[in-house]
């Protein structure tokens, strides 16, 4: 997710290096002398450092907003999927008793008011807040956009604000969240182990060998006796141990692979 939220803002950069500078009123370039447009955008390329380009219609780029809500649609798209990520993380970090239990946060302060000792997720909250601003200000920027008429995109400054203030608080949100809690993530291994083991869902797993069937019917007398899957293959013989300890194996179940079928 990130990789593709990666992909989308550089293609949502690169149309902001198309300018409209010495169109002057409207794009017509009226009152600039011949050559000018050209020459102050060769300047500022190499000024800025970036390869900056001449729109190919001055009185397109004038009035058109379109980029900038490009811009601000990968934005919102880097929020949504960033936003989505600490949700997972709360999610997994839930507990220590009641909740899921599978990771470990760093903790950040002492504890939670009401609950000596537990780990509050505070800053995958924080950057889920961070992204919810990111989110309006799209719809801010798409509303501004859209407010242009015939040659004048009035709006422009409360496009400008949103985007630059967006961009800074998504970037330092990006940069706290892989600082303060995702290099020091770690995995309650045996809790892991645990949901593995006693698992239902583990059947799934069964099926191309034991057949669809087979294995609906061991789930449903695990679900009826509160006995796992595991133990019921063995108890009836289905599969040896070393046959049942190989296919179920979670770093088996990760990834498509040959399985043999008897």
């Amino acid at each position: 997710m990130i990789g593709s939220s990666i992909r989308a803002v550089e293609h949502g950069a690169d149309e902001l290096l198309d300018i409209n500078m010495g169109a002057t009123a409207i794009g017509t370039g009226i009152n600039s002398p011949p050559g000018y447009a050209a020459l102050v955008t060769k300047k500022l390329a190499e000024i800025s450092g970036f390869p900056l380009r001449l729109a190919h219609n001055l009185v397109e780029a004038t009035q058109n907003a379109g980029a900038f809500v490009q811009m601000s649609a990968a934005l919102k798209r880097a929020a949504v999927q960033i936003s989505k990520v600490c949700n997972d993380l709360r999610w997994l970090s839930s507990g220590p008793r009641c909740g899921l239990n599978e990771i470990n946060l760093p903790p950040m302060q002492p504890g939670s008011t009401i609950m000596p000792g537990k780990v509050n997720p505070v800053i995958p909250e924080l950057v889920n807040q961070v992204c919810y601003q990111v989110m309006g200000y799209d719809a801010v920027v798409s509303m501004a956009a859209e407010a242009s008429e015939l040659e004048l995109c009035m709006a422009e400054p409360l496009i400008a604000y949103d985007l630059l203030h967006g961009i800074m608080i998504l970037k330092n949100a990006c940069i706290t969240l892989a600082a303060r809690c995702i290099n020091g993530l770690t995995a309650n291994r045996e809790q892991c182990l645990k949901y593995v083991a006693n698992s239902i869902g583990l059947v799934t797993a069964m099926v191309p060998v034991l057949g669809y069937d087979q294995s609906a019917d061991i789930a449903m007398e695990a679900l009826q006796t509160g006995s796992s899957v595991y133990c019921l293959i063995l108890e009836k013989g289905l599969l040896s141990k070393e046959q049942l300890d190989d296919l179920l194996r979670p770093e088996n179940m990760t990834d498509p692979r040959d399985i043999p079928v008897q």
